[in-house]
């Protein structure tokens, strides 16, 4: 990566401002610290003894708080229940300093909760309180709206499925519209449902396991994910595919023809919740800001780095970025 200290910092200075409409499934992680020291009677599974109890943003809500973290605007726009879970939800999006306009509230559903055991450093269980219905259609338009009314100051729109219903094919389908109407740069982290509806976008960023799946066959070495990479942008019609490998880094394929593999720069792997959302939320704050896609993958990657070396999922402040994208160009210049 051919950056210095300055040159990384005048890029998080861009970041500054930069509003980013992040659309998506809104989720809550619960997370209960403890520790283990025997068996339960009742069943042979172990007694979790709580030292600690904690909330943070999921799902889309994390991607809004990582780019809030590096210096971004972001709205979050999506459903949330006529619950408690729900209430609470808005009031730490605004102590957070986010605006919460674009909660859209669903009383046919729970506020998504997914609730984290950790014991010893360790997940233990994970339990999910969640409807994956679709959004009626009378809040569909309510969804849509809410990008629709600030598009003029939309840098660029963000979309986060994880088929919890919040984006339908009417809903997706609205949103690029008004994209490409105004000429919005639009990023896509994709799951199974609606893989191949995103048509047109700027980038599109699925994993491994999610393309393997919707082409059909495995991805081993780089020639299979190049031509898996080169048949989704001729399906979607997008600019760039940044394919995600897990281990194996990520591969960027352009409309242009170029390929570029992206090596992982995570050293101490902990735990890769969350990592996904690090790498969109970086990747799309760069795209606004002017970078280029190639680089704007690297830093994405470097950021992936700094949260995969932590249990939880956890946001990347820039001086966490600039650190580690310094520490990648020293490895790219020692192995040259």
């Amino acid at each position: 990566m051919s950056l210095n200290e300055h040159d990384l910092h005048q890029i998080l200075a861009r970041f500054a401002g930069k509003r980013l409409a992040v659309v998506g499934d809104i989720m809550i992680d619960r997370y209960y610290w403890g520790h283990v020291n025997r068996i339960s009677p009742e069943a042979p599974v172990p007694v979790v003894e709580v030292d600690a109890e904690q909330v943070r943003f999921g799902g889309a809500a994390n991607v809004a708080n990582n780019i809030r973290y590096l210096g971004g605007t972001p709205l979050l726009i999506g459903l949330i229940g006529d619950d408690y879970a729900g209430k609470s939800f808005a009031e730490m999006l605004r102590d957070h300093g986010m605006d919460a306009a674009g909660l859209v509230v669903d009383a046919g559903r729970p506020t998504t909760i997914k609730t984290r055991v950790i014991a010893g450093g360790q997940h233990v269980v994970r339990v999910d309180n969640e409807s994956k219905a679709e959004c009626p259609e009378h809040l569909q338009q309510q969804i849509v709206d809410a990008v629709k009314y600030r598009i003029q100051q939309i840098d660029a729109i963000l979309i986060e499925d994880y088929n919890k219903g919040v984006l339908t094919k009417g809903v997706i389908d609205e949103l690029l519209a008004v994209a490409q109407k105004y000429d919005k740069i639009v990023t896509v982290d994709p799951k199974f449902n609606h893989f191949l509806d995103f048509r047109g976008v700027t980038l599109f960023k699925p994993n491994r396991r999610e393309v393997e799946e919707v082409l059909g066959g495995r991805l081993k070495t780089d020639s299979e994910v190049v031509v898996a990479g080169k048949k989704l942008l001729e399906l979607l019609g997008a600019k760039s595919v940044l394919l995600t490998r897990g281990e194996q880094g990520m591969s960027l394929c352009e409309s242009s023809g170029e390929v570029t593999h992206i090596h992982t720069v995570a050293d101490n792997v902990q735990d890769v919740s969350g990592a996904g959302d690090t790498v969109i939320s970086t990747l799309t704050l760069a795209l606004a800001s002017g970078v280029d896609v190639r680089m704007a993958s690297r830093l994405a990657n470097c950021a992936a780095g700094v949260v995969v070396a932590q249990v939880g999922i956890v946001p990347v402040s820039p001086e966490q970025l600039v650190h580690a994208a310094l520490q990648c160009a020293e490895k790219e210049t020692a192995g040259n």
